[in-house]
């Protein structure tokens, strides 16, 4: 599943070719996605896109009617087109504009989502219960020690639990706790305030790298697939189970926690 710099990734490709142009069309081909497309998400259709913003993994496409939520799931993927170009395999939704483009929702899995509101998002139950985005200012020490207090959930849980921030899944987890020398099964609200203010700051400093580095290898949504993938950044643990670790050479542990593969180094993240 794309994580939080993926996401931001393909926002910042496609929305240049969106932002103040008016939609012509909303072609449907296929409704039956993770929630079926409402047949209100037609409202879009004459309006203007004012922004193309990311909310956790959600994309929210702005107009003065309401606001188009797009998820990507496992397997979605958005590219800009001409909109005369011929539909393929799993090409479920075309969002036609006036100036002869369009942006294509691919998604051979279905697990994405086309939805419509008109209310502000913040209100809209997906979106009303989620966490701080991690590269703002809401996500800080206090804020998560705050939302620590008491909870004996191993830490990792906790990082990837979207009611306390937003968008650290599994590969950046497993990486930000290496960097701030963080046992992935430490009690979470036995974390004193000096390690969460290191922790904070790899989050922000990890997520921040795999935007960037996203940036410069995908620039051209029109041209590309509209998949980032995973970016070709060094990963120190996650994926690496059983090999040595890049800073002090011992053998690095896998375990599963949450049912998701956990990679740790015992000695540089000592419980």
């Amino acid at each position: 599943m794309p994580e939080l710099p993926e996401v931001e990734v393909t926002r910042q490709g496609v929305a240049p070719y969106l932002v103040d142009q008016t939609v012509e069309q909303l072609i449907v081909r296929n409704a039956s996605l993770r929630w079926p497309v409402p047949d209100v998400a037609q409202n879009i259709v004459g309006q203007t896109i004012k922004s193309v913003r990311r909310r956790a993994k959600y994309l929210l496409i702005d107009t003065d009617a309401g606001i188009t939520i797009v998820h990507l799931g496992m397997s979605g993927s958005l590219r800009i087109l001409p909109r005369d170009t011929p539909a393929e395999k799993h090409d479920h939704i075309d969002l036609v504009l006036q100036n002869g483009r369009m942006l294509r929702f691919n998604d051979p899995r279905r697990f994405g989502a086309w939805l419509w509101y008109e209310l502000p998002e913040e209100a809209h139950p997906l979106l009303s219960k989620l966490g701080p985005e991690p590269l703002t200012h809401a996500f800080n020490p206090n804020q998560l020690l705050a939302a620590l207090v008491g909870k004996k959930k191993a830490i990792k849980l906790c990082l990837m639990d979207n009611h306390i921030v937003v968008g650290v899944g599994n590969i950046y987890a497993n990486e930000a706790l290496f960097a701030a020398s963080i046992h992935p099964q430490a009690a979470a609200g036995s974390i004193d305030i000096a390690r969460l203010t290191v922790l904070v700051t790899e989050v922000k400093t990890i997520l921040a790298n795999a935007i960037n580095q996203g940036g410069t290898t995908l620039k051209d949504f029109t041209n590309a697939d509209g998949k980032p993938g995973y970016f070709a950044q060094k990963l120190h643990v996650y994926g690496r189970g059983g090999e040595t670790c890049t800073s002090c050479g011992n053998l690095l542990s896998e375990i599963k926690l949450g049912q998701r593969t956990t990679v740790f180094c015992g000695l540089c993240q000592a419980r």
